[in-house]
């Protein structure tokens, strides 16, 4: 899915100029405050990991009024285009292997192939890592196609066909065994049968003219990723078409090991907390995207944390300069 960027990746860190912003992760958020940054005529070092993107498996991304239905590859091919129009902005290809804090109160990012850039203030935007169910067969094949994490993203591709709703409490068993009528009339919630309260969302789901159906999922059958059928590990199958499933997630490594080595709060969940501003609680290191949020996690709703933290890095910035 990755294309070839169109400015310099390969120049020794070295032979850079004074960095003021470091943003790690070209998704949406990435991209979004690195074209701000340029816009205001800071320098901006831009990492892109060389693997794959997490949102690979996406046929396009929708919701995003000019963008609907481009494909992550088109939309990275052209931000990288625009981005080569500002001198200020430099695409590197590497993976960051961490974010650490210099005696002078600057921030060294350090690259896998050993070189590190300095700069005043980072952004984390690497967003988060989906962890896909091992014991289930077939998951990875139809995810983000008939396995889908948000109805938003992509019920519109999946209408009209039968819908299973894998849910892990009671409060939502109920309400997702009725709430995406508007792509399917066929929903059922699908959850363990030891699930607490259990007995009462399939009564409140059948009152209201939906079901919940119990039992742990082993297998889903398809045909080159688009489903058909759901297997329980007691052998019962239940034709279904689309499954909502929103896998576990956890951060990725070099956000991971911000947390530990720069004491960066995170919420119970272990999503990274922020200010207003998308500042963390490590003045000069800011978080956008879906790694500062569970439940925000679309195109529109990273690149506007994007803008909100590129707003704050440059207003930041200058009341640096005004005070030295």
């Amino acid at each position: 899915m990755s294309a070839t960027p169109p400015m310099s990746a390969n120049a020794p860190v070295s032979s850079r100029g004074e960095t003021e912003t470091v943003v790690v992760g070209a998704g949406p958020a990435g991209l979004t405050a690195a074209l701000a940054l340029a816009r205001y005529r800071q320098r901006v070092v831009l990492v892109d990991s060389r693997r794959a993107p997490r949102n690979s498996a996406s046929g396009g991304v929708h919701g995003h009024v000019g963008l609907d239905g481009a494909t992550p590859a088109e939309i990275r091919s052209r931000a990288w285009k625009e981005l080569s129009r500002y001198a200020t902005v430099e695409l590197v290809e590497a993976d960051v292997d961490g974010v650490r804090t210099t005696d002078g109160g600057r921030f060294q990012v350090g690259l896998d192939s050993g070189d590190t850039v300095e700069a005043a203030t980072v952004l984390l935007a690497t967003g988060v890592m989906d962890i896909h169910p091992a014991d289930v067969e077939g998951f990875s094949a139809c995810w983000g196609r008939s396995v889908i994490h948000c109805p938003f993203c992509l019920g519109e591709e999946n209408a009209d066909r039968r819908w299973g709703v894998v849910v892990d409490n009671a409060e939502l068993a109920m309400f997702s065994a009725v709430a995406f009528r508007a792509w399917s009339s066929d929903t059922v919630a699908i959850c363990r049968e030891s699930m607490p309260g259990v007995e009462g969302a399939r009564t409140a789901a059948q009152s209201m003219g939906g079901d919940v159906v119990t039992g742990t999922i082993s297998r889903l059958h398809h045909r080159q990723g688009a489903l058909y059928a759901v297997e329980f590990d007691d052998g019962r199958v239940l034709e279904r078409e689309t499954l909502v499933w929103t896998p576990a997630q956890r951060q990725q490594p070099v956000v991971a090991r911000a947390i530990d080595e720069l004491k960066l709060t995170a919420d119970d969940e272990g999503y990274l907390t922020v200010d207003d501003m998308q500042c963390t609680n490590v003045p000069g290191l800011y978080a956008a995207g879906d790694l500062a949020s569970r439940w925000k996690q679309s195109f529109t709703s990273a690149a506007a944390a994007g803008a909100t933290a590129a707003e704050a890095i440059h207003a930041s910035l200058i009341l640096s300069a005004v005070r030295h």
